[in-house]
């Protein structure tokens, strides 16, 4: 989005120092600046006043700055907090929407219900969306800072580190609509409880105007009962009886794209899905209740549908040159993901089955229970698991120490074998799913 530095300076009570030019776009990272963007630098582990020269040679075409910096020509906007300048000038870009803002939440499926409501919304409007998961105080106001000048809608994913955050992005990003995919015990290190957490994701309900839309998860009390903390109209999604998006005669191909019925309260269409796995049915379903709560047509719908591709790391099914089906869904983990990575390899046709498995993070006092009972379920289901750097698997598994170890406990390997490779992020585990489909 276009702003000329006096807009920007206005829009972040800052104080322009040199021309005024016109800028477009925002970015915080002086290694993958577009020309004529707005570099923002934030004061963090490391203070990203070091790196406006860069970002100026880069092709940043002005900055922000909240300190003097040396030796830099480019017009500057002095403010007194650079976070803060970027939220306001996220503020601003929203202002230039005219509706049509979707926030989406929850514990598991936010990214992909993003990507997916994100193809299908463009069937039909000049839309934005969040880039993979850019989701929080910095990314957010981003990705509405990088909104097309003529952008009709957004799809804003909002994560949270505790209650209050998702009710800061709500008052940047002023959605219309918000989409609540599940409330899980995830990141129970910094919640506490799963109360908090549903209390935390509920607060992108609570942000809706009365004219808005809310669309929740039918399937589960946590989320169903957000109807209560909202005046906005309520749209729900699931496979229990009332809802009013569900799906029916569901079934998956050789490569696990699901394909069903999706009924709806404007009629019914079949649609196949680009993205892999049963459990993306549930993603599928929020981003046609929130498409068609915003007036995208169902045969538009079921077309975004079938052509969303979703965020890498997530489902990718390959076979290597040896014959081994290597799904790689290692962008993260916990056990409402885990389960559903498991599923998709019992899925697959296939000789033997691993699991190779990193670290369920920040679960808090529930993490060594949780990590056997996947474990324990695996070896229930013929599934060999390889743990890599992961004791809390406990004795269902074969331990390991990193990608190394886990290729070694893999060398047996023969055609016609499926490997599933997940954990968390800080596991990494990508490396393990490259290097199977290199060897």
């Amino acid at each position: 989005m276009r702003f000329s530095t006096s807009e920007v300076a206005r829009a972040t009570d800052g104080k322009l120092h040199g021309d005024d030019i016109e800028v477009d776009g925002a970015s915080i990272d002086s290694r993958s600046i577009v020309p004529g963007q707005l570099f923002v630098p934030i004061v963090a582990e490391r203070d990203g006043h070091d790196f406006v020269a860069t970002a100026v040679d880069a092709g940043a075409a002005a900055y922000l700055a909240s300190r003097p910096v040396d030796s830099v020509v480019a017009p500057m906007i002095e403010v007194a907090d650079t976070a803060q300048a970027l939220m306001d000038l996220g503020r601003a870009a929203r202002a230039r929407i005219p509706g049509r803002v979707i926030g989406v939440t929850g514990s598991v499926g936010k990214t992909s219900t993003k990507d997916m409501l994100a193809a299908v919304l463009r069937t039909t409007y000049r839309t934005a969306a969040s880039e993979r998961s850019f989701n929080n105080e910095l990314g957010l106001p981003l990705t509405l800072a990088g909104a097309p000048d003529d952008a009709e809608a957004a799809v804003l994913e909002m994560g949270a580190r505790g209650v209050g955050h998702i009710a800061l992005l709500c008052s940047i990003a002023s959605p219309t609509v918000g989409v609540v995919t599940r409330v899980d015990g995830v990141h129970l290190e910094m919640f506490g409880s799963l109360e908090a957490v549903a209390q935390a994701k509920g607060e992108l309900v609570e942000g809706l105007p009365a004219d808005g839309l809310a669309v929740l998860y039918a399937d589960q009390e946590a989320t169903i009962a957000m109807r209560s903390r909202t005046q906005a109209q309520v749209l729900t999604f699931g496979r229990g009886p009332g809802v009013d998006v569900s799906a029916g005669d569901i079934a998956l191909d050789a490569q696990l794209r699901p394909s069903f019925e999706l009924r709806t309260p404007w009629g019914t269409t079949d649609v196949r899905l680009a993205a892999r796995g049963e459990h993306q049915l549930m993603n599928a379903l929020a981003a046609a209740a929130a498409a068609g709560g915003v007036g995208v047509p169902l045969d538009a719908i079921a077309a975004g549908l079938a052509g969303a591709a979703v965020s890498g790391l997530r489902m990718e099914l390959d076979r290597s040159a040896g014959g081994v089906m290597v799904l790689n869904d290692a962008y993260n983990a916990n056990p409402t993901s885990m389960n559903a990575g498991l599923d998709a390899l019992l899925a697959i046709a296939a000789g033997r089955r691993y699991a190779v498995l990193g670290v369920m993070a920040e679960l808090g006092d529930d993490a060594a229970a949780a990590h056997r009972q996947i474990a324990a379920r695996a070896a229930a289901a013929g599934v060999t698991v390889v743990a890599v750097d992961a004791p809390d698997y406990g004795p269902d598994a074969v331990h390991v120490g990193g990608v190394d170890g886990a290729l070694d406990a893999l060398s047996g390997l023969a055609e016609g074998d499926a490997v599933l490779v997940k954990g968390s992020r800080v596991a990494a585990l990508e490396r393990v799913a490259t290097r199977l489909l290199d060897s």
